[in-house]
């Protein structure tokens, strides 16, 4: 049984390893809340992950450490297992779905695991990994249905607890389970009144759909930018300890957790990958009623991909109101585009790309079609430049 000891344990363990990261204050994120950030981003490889794999690596004995270890993950599990057998001198042998992002299977091999890339999505990787343990003798390190593993990332809310005692909330990404499950179970132990709500991807709700439902579910498919927690089916573990001990499990979309990679880099300089961002975007998208919460948004990675960090800023910007398009019906004649550019410029908009085409034929001969791409403050600006272009007399189709 998971107990209260084991997460102290996992904590004396880990003192050496890990390091204690900072929380920030972050009044900018949410208006209204008092937002905290827990940087697990800027952990040792990257990611809270480590603490739960080397704890786990750290009880096993002299036999089974001498056959190695085996594990699978979507990435980050697979650098914290890594690390934690580099450190502990034994062979370390990592599945990952053939998609993962280059950046982490790098990260992994430089950490000196042998990586076994698995065709299909992390649930894939995990049935190879167990063939193999099967056929070699490894010992294999679950990424988040073991007690060690749960215990060890308990830990960061033994430092929650010392870092800010009057904590009401806190907001945890949930993938497995295995991070909320340790962070719910050890709060709730030593502090019951502590709230502790879930987010999950809405392409990837596994749990969200089981404890909803009150019992485990397999989504027959995933889908999100956030492939640190894109997990088809929760843990029997930790169904059972999210079902006791979590508040709420929430849900949010690709383009909302775009938004706040974006907030976050912009306002607090922070950089996360997708799922080490959803906490964030929960607080920032009014998914749970935090007002009058000191509320502690859990960031649990910053391995993003560079190849995709373009895209997620894209989107991230759109779904702010930092850019927009316009598409506007003109008469072809001279001055249109100087009379479209000033009132633009006038209202403080910054036009980025223009494109003139000529109406479709069976439309008016004199017709063409202006596409304007263009920078803003937010939503409200939008609003402001598309009526003063509607009010000089221009159609906005």
């Amino acid at each position: 049984m998971l107990t209260i000891d084991n997460v102290y344990r996992a904590s004396y363990a880990l003192k050496d390893v890990i390091r204690k990261t900072d929380i920030i204050y972050a009044p900018k994120l949410k208006k209204g809340i008092e937002l905290y950030l827990k940087t697990e981003n800027l952990q040792t490889t990257g990611s809270f992950k480590v603490r739960g794999s080397y704890y786990k690596i750290s009880t096993l004995s002299n036999e089974e450490k001498a056959r190695g270890v085996i594990a699978c993950s979507a990435g980050n599990h697979a650098q914290g297992v890594a690390l934690a057998a580099q450190k502990n001198g034994i062979k370390a042998v990592i599945c990952l779905p053939d998609g993962a992002p280059i950046s982490k299977i790098e990260a992994t091999k430089s950490y000196g695991a042998e990586v076994c890339l698995v065709e299909g999505v992390y649930d894939d990787a995990y049935k190879k990994a167990l063939e193999l343990r099967d056929e070699m003798g490894y010992s294999f390190i679950h990424p988040f249905d073991d007690e060690d593993v749960i215990a060890g990332q308990g830990t960061i809310a033994l430092e929650l607890i010392e870092q800010l005692p009057d904590l009401d909330a806190v907001i945890v990404p949930v993938g497995g389970g295995g991070l909320i499950s340790g962070i719910a179970y050890t709060l709730k132990t030593l502090n019951p009144r502590v709230k502790v709500y879930g987010v999950q991807a809405a392409g990837a709700p596994s749990m969200y759909n089981s404890v909803k439902d009150g019992k485990i579910e397999e989504l027959s498919s995933v889908s999100t930018i956030a492939d640190g927690i894109a997990v088809k089916k929760p843990g029997n573990l930790t169904y059972e300890l999210c079902s006791k001990y979590v508040d709420k499990i929430v849900t949010v979309t690709d383009d909302e957790i775009s938004a706040a990679i974006l907030a976050l880099m912009e306002q607090q300089k922070l950089v996360t990958e997708g799922a080490g961002a959803i906490a964030v975007a929960a607080a920032m998208f009014d998914k749970i009623d935090l007002k009058g919460k000191k509320t502690v948004c859990l960031l649990s990675g910053g391995n993003i991909d560079v190849t995709i960090l373009s895209r997620v800023i894209k989107r991230g910007l759109l779904m702010s109101g930092r850019t927009a398009q316009l598409m506007i019906e003109l008469v072809d004649k001279p001055g249109q585009l100087k009379n479209v550019s000033r009132i633009i410029a006038d209202l403080g908009g910054n036009v980025t790309s223009v494109h003139h085409e000529r109406a479709n034929e069976g439309s008016d001969v004199n017709g063409c079609y202006l596409r304007i791409v263009m920078e803003t403050r937010n939503f409200e600006h939008i609003e402001e430049i598309k009526k003063g272009l509607t009010d000089f007399g221009f159609k906005l189709i």
